[in-house]
């Protein structure tokens, strides 16, 4: 992507994102009270946590990549369902990582 493509990138990115701050402050209060809006809302930084990390455990420069961070992440769903710890969750996901990359190499 040339220079100028990006700046009209990062400009445009910009100006959507201001205009999506700017309507939230016109959206009507009893709009936003509404619960069914409440429910969705309460899952949408799930969600986004979500897709982050699912991103960032099996692409790799855009391309989907399966190695021994998707076996972390796996042990850490399974760690994070059976309710443990959130530090046996950390640990155990590093650990399951770094027993793969041993093994594997």
């Amino acid at each position: 992507m040339s220079g100028v493509g990006l700046w009209i990138v990062v400009i445009a990115t910009g100006v959507v994102c201001f205009v999506t701050k700017l309507l939230g402050h016109v959206v009507p209060q009893r709009w936003l009270a509404h619960p069914r809006l409440q429910r969705v809302n309460a899952f949408v930084p799930l969600a986004l946590l979500s897709a982050l990390v699912v991103a960032q455990s099996v692409v790799v420069h855009a391309r989907i990549v399966i190695d021994h961070r998707l076996a972390g992440l796996c042990v850490a769903v399974a760690a994070l369902w059976a309710k443990l710890p959130f530090l046996v969750v950390v640990v155990g996901a590093a650990v399951t990582s770094a027993l793969v990359v041993h093994l594997a190499g």
